[in-house]
């Protein structure tokens, strides 16, 4: 068995005993690895070290309970092993800067801690053939686009620290928030866009403010000579293009865990190592013309000497 393969067992194991005890001794037996080179490997392989990994998940899914479930906020936190509402309503307020109250309350997106499939990082595919990982599938492949593309939508700034994958941080999820306002506002456009087509793009970085600017908007069917309220254009050139297609089994985890994992292995796995770099600027394209498909792209520009 590999290093990695262990690793990605106990990151399993994990997973399906969020809501019971969890002993380092018990993981590091089921990798078989000392409990020193077990918590050594999980940090390099996960980023993470081992109890924060856990904690992380163990609130992730106690917000995903808080969302969807009308039990009492204690009867959650003993779900996921905290030990009392006080307990619970600390680490979860300096995890997401929102108690647990606020946040069954107003709901916002958050960004999570999400389960790494490993194996990503060490396969590489060729262009043209799918990968499968987890319960996503990935192909990547070379695109021109001849003509650019106009869409009209929002635009907002947003912490590069605070969002994955290129941050680690977990918070609200400004973008997220954007595409719901989008989604809320959308109707005042709606005679000038394609409905089935939507862009979001990060791009504009500003490295001494720390943040990047993120668009979130429709294909643009016609051009309108003046905009309601917030609405801005944005392009996507024309030029070549890696673009990474994700599929998934929902669009809830095509938008969170496929999203995430195929963003970190484009441009933490493929693109180093095909020796390629990308213009400071990706995009996620958003199809929606297939039934029963839950399906987007991201497109990177790769920079030509």
């Amino acid at each position: 068995m590999h290093a990695w393969e262990a690793i990605q067992t106990s990151v399993d194991h994990i997973e399906e005993h969020l809501s019971e005890p969890i002993q380092t001794e018990a993981l590091a037996q089921l990798a078989g690895l000392s409990q020193f080179y077990f918590q050594r490997l999980f940090k390099r392989l996960v980023k993470k070290p081992l109890q924060e990994y856990i904690k992380l998940r163990r609130l992730a899914r106690a917000a995903e309970a808080l969302r969807t479930e009308k039990k009492r906020i204690l009867d959650i936190a003993l779900d996921y092993g905290f030990a009392s509402h006080g307990n619970f309503t600390r680490a979860f307020k300096d995890t997401y800067g929102i108690t647990p109250e606020e946040y069954r309350k107003k709901q916002p997106l958050l960004n999570t801690c999400i389960k790494p499939e490993i194996s990503m990082g060490y396969v590489l595919i060729d262009e043209g053939i799918p990968l499968i990982a987890g319960n996503i599938v990935l192909e990547i492949r070379r695109e021109r686009l001849n003509t650019p593309e106009m869409y009209l939508g929002l635009t907002t700034d947003v912490s590069i620290a605070a969002q994955t994958p290129v941050g680690e941080s977990t918070g609200i999820d400004i973008p997220g928030q954007l595409w719901t306002r989008y989604h809320d506002t959308k109707k005042l456009i709606e005679d000038y866009i394609v409905p089935d087509i939507e862009l979001g793009m990060s791009y504009s970085a500003d490295m001494e403010k720390g943040t990047f600017s993120y668009f979130a908007g429709g294909l643009a069917a016609a051009l309108p000579q003046n905009l309601n309220r917030d609405f801005v254009r944005q392009e996507l050139p024309a030029g070549e293009y890696i673009v990474c297609s994700i599929e998934a089994e929902s669009f809830k985890e095509l938008v969170t865990t496929a999203l995430d994992q195929a963003g970190k292995y484009l441009f933490g796995t493929w693109l180093p190592k095909h020796k390629l770099t990308t213009q400071p600027f990706s995009a996620e394209k958003y199809i929606f013309s297939q039934e029963d498909t839950n399906r987007m792209e991201i497109w990177a520009a790769p920079i030509t000497e």
